[in-house]
């Protein structure tokens, strides 16, 4: 025979009802006292609600999105009769201890209030209040000021361990006239806070939460109980009440809290789910990788630069990097006209997934500038008819390799690699360039282009070239670039904005050169301008920099005797 155990929600230390942000068991599984069953979350904190009996669920009461609060049911456990029998009877005798001892626990919020004469101005201490087992927190946010006016139980800071982070609330109304933390400090329970001008008049936040406090040296002996005090049991309609656990200790129930949980705060998390955004997919910019407020808004825009989603089998909203937005419409184009299906080539497939992703994902920021390459080009004529009888052809972009190996010396955040929050500076000096193919765009990659001569670097961008268009191009040819050359010199344009090959942090773009009037201080003079387009990474390397490598690679092409500087 076997009896049905009620497993609800215990004192939270929330008077309103909080959201259900995660179910961590399912029907049919078996499960031990005190494992975790589900997430909870406020606007200030967040805690997982472990079981207070053990044995196998028969039904979840809750999904995600409820509403629940204290005495909610979570689920069923169905377990042999007598099981709880035992544990179930401690809590009542628990209870019944300090029964006694209530009356001088309702005493002491009147001697508070005497303390104080109505109407009467003063100054109050505010201390993070008892937070469980967390000792040594860090303060991750400071969220009021010297000089603002604060309410009774809004937030003050958010302090985190390295299992739980949750939001300090006011105990006092007034105004804040010193703030006794910084971000960084590490607090514990008594540590000052700030300090508030309140009124005599005005409340300390929950007095009956003094006197609980006031109560509870008498109550420590019901500690000795067994971990039942978590959650309501009910076996049958005669099951004792359950075991109170003070508001301020249930942050101690949170000790799991985040476990699979991105690292930011719940108000963060509420503000998230409000717009659908997937924080598994946030890059954090806070302290310790956390994420923020203007981390989901930068997300947000990223991810609606990056194109609209696809269409799901349902036809409803999908996914672009975590974010729900309108499912892409789905048109007959055929009505409109006569229309051709051609399926993408395999390497447009691979490609058009990486470039979305990289420009989704790399705040992509261009710099533009020109270079005066008429000396260089002359210099290219001369080498080429030198070397015609022995077939060796020097290119342009073979000088622009050269040129672009200079630059990365001088400036070695170019060539690097963003690895969390560690940038990779590389010693060595892999150039890429983007081919141009029948099927699609590949980027083949010089290795060690430093240690290579000009004409060497000609004959070898020539030689994977061919063997891009066709088609023999190994894997291993298109790996470990540090940089990347994409010219469109040879079709026309004046300026575009190349996308990064990830996990590189820059790419330079060339566009045709022209003929210009240029003016050397007493005239103007026809000069041929090459112009480079730079993108790079802006989480890397900022404006001035990007316009510095632009400026030094303009002038080693300018006068490529420096090269050798």
């Amino acid at each position: 025979m076997s009896n049905i155990i009620q497993v609800k929600i215990p004192d939270i230390g929330a008077d309103d009802a909080v959201e259900v942000i995660e179910i961590l068991v399912k029907e049919g599984e078996t499960i031990e006292v005190e494992q975790s069953l589900i997430t909870v979350e406020s606007d200030k904190a967040s805690m997982e609600i472990p079981s207070s009996a053990a044995g196998v669920v028969k039904s979840i009461k809750v999904k995600l999105g409820d509403k629940v609060k204290e005495g909610s049911l979570v689920l069923e456990l169905e377990a042999a009769e007598g099981a709880q029998a035992a544990p179930a009877a401690e809590p009542a005798k628990a209870e019944a201890a300090p029964a006694p001892q209530a009356e001088p626990a309702k005493e002491a919020a009147p001697a508070a209030a005497a303390a104080a004469p109505a109407g009467a101005e003063q100054q109050v201490t505010v201390q993070v209040p008892d937070i469980g087992d967390a000792r040594d927190v860090d303060v991750i946010e400071i969220m009021v000021q010297v000089g603002d006016t604060i309410e009774v139980d809004q937030s003050l800071i958010t302090v985190e361990s390295d299992k739980a982070s949750m939001e300090v609330p006011s105990s006092h109304a007034g105004v804040v006239t010193a703030v006794k933390v910084k971000l960084g400090d590490k607090v514990s329970q008594g540590s000052d806070i700030l300090e508030v001008t309140v009124q005599g008049s005005a409340p300390a936040a929950a007095p009956a939460k003094q006197a609980e406090a006031a109560a509870a040296p008498v109550e420590a002996p019901a500690a000795a109980a067994p971990a039942v005090a978590s959650s309501s049991v009910v076996v049958g309609a005669g099951a004792p009440a359950p075991e109170r656990v003070s508001p301020t200790a249930a942050f101690a129930q949170a000790d799991a809290t985040l476990r699979n949980l991105p690292h930011a705060s719940p108000s963060v998390r509420k503000f998230a789910r409000e717009l659908g955004v997937d924080l598994g997919k946030v890059h954090g910019s806070g302290n310790k990788g956390r994420i923020t407020v203007d981390d989901v808004r930068g997300f947000v825009k990223q991810a609606m630069a990056g194109g609209a989603a696809p269409v799901t089998a349902a036809g409803t909203a999908a996914q672009v990097g975590g974010l729900d937005v309108l499912a892409w419409p789905k048109v007959d184009f055929a009505k409109f006209g006569e229309v051709e299906t051609r399926a993408l080539s395999r390497i447009k497939k691979i490609s058009g997934a990486n470039l979305h992703r990289n420009w989704v994902m790399i705040p992509h920021v261009t710099n533009n500038d020109v270079a005066d390459i008429t000396s260089l080009e002359a210099l290219r004529k001369e080498l080429n008819e030198e070397f015609k009888k022995s077939g060796a052809r020097v290119t342009m972009l073979a000088f622009v390799i050269k040129a672009a190996v200079a630059a990365l010396k001088k400036f070695p955040e170019f060539n690097a690699s963003l690895d969390g929050d560690n940038l990779v500076l590389k010693q060595y000096y892999h150039i890429g360039f983007a081919a141009d193919t029948p099927n699609g765009l590949v980027v083949p990659v010089i290795r060690d282009a430093d240690k290579k001569g000009l004409l060497d670097i000609a004959r070898e961008t020539g030689e994977l070239a061919a063997a891009a268009r066709d088609g023999k191009l190994s894997a291993a040819q298109m790996q470990g670039g540090c940089f990347t050359i994409s010219s469109l010199g040879g079709i026309g344009g004046t300026d575009f904005t190349p996308i990064i090959n990830a996990p590189e942090v820059a790419i330079l773009g060339l566009s045709r050169s022209s003929m210009q009037p240029v003016w050397n201080g007493k005239e103007f003079e026809p000069r041929l301008m090459l112009p480079l387009s730079l993108s790079y990474d802006h989480r890397v390397i900022d404006g001035a920099s990007a316009a510095r490598f632009n400026a030094f690679l303009a002038t080693m092409l300018a006068d490529f005797r420096r090269i050798a500087l």
